[in-house]
């Protein structure tokens, strides 16, 4: 790297010394989240690639998503963007950059492919030991959102989603009112799984219409909160994914529904209203409260 070369162009030379694409031609800005800039740049290949930087956030970010690309890419049942590589920048101490395959999004998906291509990822067999041995976690830690999202391996799945799902979430809000009503329902949160066997299935874990397009006409999803969990758990988002009956007939063709679906829908749910009032604020800490009002109520 050129002495006083740029965090952008430290990017570029990696990519030009370390990858087969040769050196960037080209490079536009491909909008920005609150915390990470993207572009998209040309190689001399004439294969492109999507870049992300941050300035602010740990490595950790980058790392999280890339493994949960990785995990989702080697199961060959759904379109998601390879990761290449995922680093910290010396021009710019605390800057962190991911790259990865970048995807022609046009068009919308087609429920009906979404939905078999989702059951098809659910199913696939797990790729790491633990969750080949049952547990239910993820080898990193991650991100949901903004908010950390811990993903140490656990034997149980009632175990894993109260403590590290529900119950940070319940910590990280500072509501009495919020945490009486949900140690009442992880009180009962076994209930909710009898007569079922719930088996890890590698999850996207923040499926919503933002993460899911087409990508030269084949369903392709991106920016995820991987861990392997019950595949139930991937449709907490659902209140904004656009999910119609199409999806779900496909979906349930290959993953019948299970009794108790509903129910269990509902604490997914819940868990992305806490994680969306501790990013947000506002009437998101009404739905959660109404969701658990309902659950423990009964």
């Amino acid at each position: 790297m050129a002495a006083g070369a740029s965090p952008q162009q430290e990017i570029f030379d990696w990519i030009e010394q370390n990858t087969e694409y040769g050196a960037v031609t080209r490079s536009a800005a491909s909008g920005a989240s609150g915390w990470a800039s993207a572009f998209k740049v040309e190689t001399q290949s004439g294969t492109p690639l999507f870049v992300k930087m941050s300035t602010s956030e740990p490595l950790s970010m980058f790392q999280g998503e890339a493994e949960g690309l990785r995990a989702m890419h080697q199961t060959h049942t759904i379109r998601v963007p390879n990761a290449i590589h995922y680093g910290e920048l010396s021009a710019r101490p605390g800057a962190t950059f991911i790259v990865m395959e970048h995807l022609d999004m046009r068009g919308r998906s087609s429920q009906k492919e979404l939905g078999l291509a989702l059951a098809k990822l659910h199913l696939a067999e797990p790729a790491v030991q633990e969750a080949k041995q049952g547990m239910f976690g993820f080898h990193v830690n991650n991100t949901i959102g903004g908010t950390f999202q811990p993903n140490e391996w656990t034997d149980s799945w009632v175990d894993f989603f109260r403590e590290k799902r529900i119950m940070h979430q319940i910590k990280l809000a500072k509501s009495a009112e919020l945490r009486n009503l949900a140690t009442r329902l992880c009180d009962r949160l076994p209930s909710y799984f009898e007569g079922i066997t719930v088996q890890p299935s590698v999850l996207h874990g923040d499926l919503w219409s933002g993460n899911i397009g087409a990508a030269n006409g084949e369903v392709a999803i991106f920016d995820p909160a991987t861990y392997y969990g019950h595949h139930e758990a991937e449709f907490g988002m659902s209140w904004c994914a656009g999910f119609g009956p199409e999806f779900w007939d496909a979906y349930h063709s290959l993953i019948p529904r299970a009794p108790g679906f509903k129910e269990r829908h509902k604490i997914y749910t819940l868990y992305h209203y806490l994680n969306h009032y501790n990013l947000f604020g506002g009437g998101y800490y009404n739905s959660a409260y109404a969701i658990l009002s309902d659950l423990v109520g009964k």
